[in-house]
């Protein structure tokens, strides 16, 4: 028995209706150290971290800490062991108040038992002035941003002082800065010997961060070595089984005429954007968080109202004031918060894919079945999504095939404008590549994207022209013989000289 050894999972076994997710796992994470776990959506990964939290229980096998067998039957139960876990998926009540976020189900109580508010209060104001977050601890989760909430769920698992922390795709939704301040906790847990299992698809972080690395596929652990033992390629091909070839797979097609324009566009975020979109153009948007970026593409997709400036498709200026104006216009938004406003997750992925387009599907007061179910095979198919069935709920599969649905959802509507905000946030490096490849395909059917990302690499990669933000404005617009994180980070971080 190996004494660093601080948790062990042995002969894990674990399935769902339709498939095996895990199968005979062994997996051990040492004291001080950061484990890496690497693998496509739907390896199994997220389900291993779930049976440790206590959220799903093994059909067999054996979990141990410090060489003692443990049964975990539920996420409090792990919490008193000392597990503490960051999600993926961000699960919160919007109506909730930070303070109540950070304390819910560990309530500190008075002398007569109730819960102790201005407790909370002190030691909310302790943990955000100890991590400079500049938040209010009454702020509602509902005004916050993805990554505010993601930083709040970071330094939740944190203050629990555990012993082991699980962090799932911790970097998904924060901005450079931030995964530094990351990073630097990272690292003054594992000084006072915490065990951390850290998954993440960002070669980059992964070498950064990592003393171990293990490799899942389909359900299997296909390799566990010291970080020293691998390199990037020797990972992604461990993860994938195959070799990718280029990362970005973008095709150079014809630029055509502007298909939309937006000018002097202001909103509650962001102010005088201007920009045009033409036929077979990949346009990108870059910002710290902050920015606007989201807050204007929401606008531009009837989600947020639009103050002033004007909207304009193939020359003629159009009204966008809701979704369903914006769908009429073949303007659709893959949003960044799939859980949020993506998908439903007590429907199908049938009902999630068709259910844009139920006018082709339903005429003469009936639905036709084989119709429907003819488009989502061809769309699932395209995407490659892997369900085990169309009938089985969304809110089953792994992030990346939920991203994939999303993705299918829209398409068959036949859009011309594709507006993809963090299109492969929490994505493995496989599925990247098929929904890079899906972007660059649907360019080469004159068709156009705009493409709002956090990763500057995947920006550069893919797109015609950027677009930089900062502070609600565009502070440029970069042509791609200009392309490098140096120009971009410049614009992103500057601000306009005021007359």
């Amino acid at each position: 028995m190996n004494h660093d050894v601080k948790l062990r999972v042995s002969n894990i076994e674990k399935s769902f209706p339709g498939v095996k997710a895990l199968d005979k796992i062994e997996f051990s994470v040492r004291k001080g150290t950061v484990h890496v776990l690497c693998g496509e959506n739907g390896a199994g990964k997220s389900t291993l971290m779930k049976i440790i939290n206590g959220i799903y229980q093994p059909d067999s096998g054996q979990i141990l800490i410090d060489g003692k067998e443990v049964k975990i039957k539920n996420p409090i139960q792990a919490r008193h062991l000392g597990i503490s876990m960051i999600f993926q998926e961000l699960n919160f009540i919007p109506e909730m108040t930070i303070e109540e976020s950070l304390f819910v189900g560990n309530w500190p109580k008075d002398k007569f038992g109730k819960v102790d508010w201005p407790e909370i209060r002190k030691r909310t104001l302790e943990l955000l002035r100890a991590e400079n977050l500049n938040y209010k601890p009454d702020t509602r989760l509902k005004d916050l941003t993805v990554s505010d909430i993601q930083m709040l769920e970071i330094l939740k698992a944190i203050s629990y002082q555990s012993d082991i922390i699980i962090m799932d795709e911790p970097t998904s939704a924060i901005t450079q800065k931030e995964v530094d301040v990351l990073f630097r906790k990272i690292f003054e847990l594992k000084s006072r010997g915490a065990a951390i299992i850290y998954i993440s698809h960002k070669m980059d972080e992964i070498f950064k961060i990592a003393d171990d690395i293990t490799v899942f596929r389909d359900g299997k652990v296909i390799d566990s070595k010291p970080k020293e033992a691998l390199d990037i390629d020797t990972v992604i091909s461990l993860m994938v089984g195959r070799k990718l070839g280029n990362d970005f797979p973008k095709i150079t097609v014809p630029i055509g005429e502007s298909i939309l324009s937006v000018e002097q566009l202001c909103g509650m975020k962001f102010k005088e954007v201007s920009f045009d979109l033409r036929k077979g153009e990949i346009i990108g948007f870059a910002g710290l968080m902050g920015a606007g970026r989201t807050e204007v593409m929401r606008a531009i997709f009837g989600l947020d109202p639009v103050r002033s400036g004007k909207i304009t498709m193939h020359g003629k200026p159009v009204k966008i004031r809701n979704v369903k104006d914006s769908i009429d216009q073949k303007v659709v938004m893959l949003t960044e918060d799939r859980r949020r406003y993506g998908i439903l997750p007590v429907r199908s992925v049938r009902e999630n894919i068709s259910i844009t387009n139920l006018s082709k599907f339903i005429y003469k007061g009936k639905l036709h079945a084989k119709e429907e179910f003819d488009s989502v095979k061809y769309y699932c198919d395209k995407m490659k999504v892997k369900t085990p069935t169309y009938e089985t709920a969304i809110s089953s599969l792994s992030g990346g095939n939920q991203q994939k649905v999303l993705l299918a959802k829209w398409l068959i509507t036949d859009p011309e404008v594709f507006i993809v905000d963090e299109p492969t946030r929490g994505i493995d490096v496989g599925a990247k590549y098929e929904i890079y490849k899906l972007i660059s395909d649907l360019v080469s059917e004159g068709k156009s994207v705009i493409m709002v990302s956090s990763e500057l690499p995947e920006l550069i990669g893919m797109c015609d022209r950027i677009v930089v933000m900062a502070k609600g404005e565009v502070m440029g617009i970069l042509d791609k013989s200009d392309f490098s994180q140096e120009n971009i980070m410049r614009l992103a971080t500057s601000t306009k000289q005021m007359n």
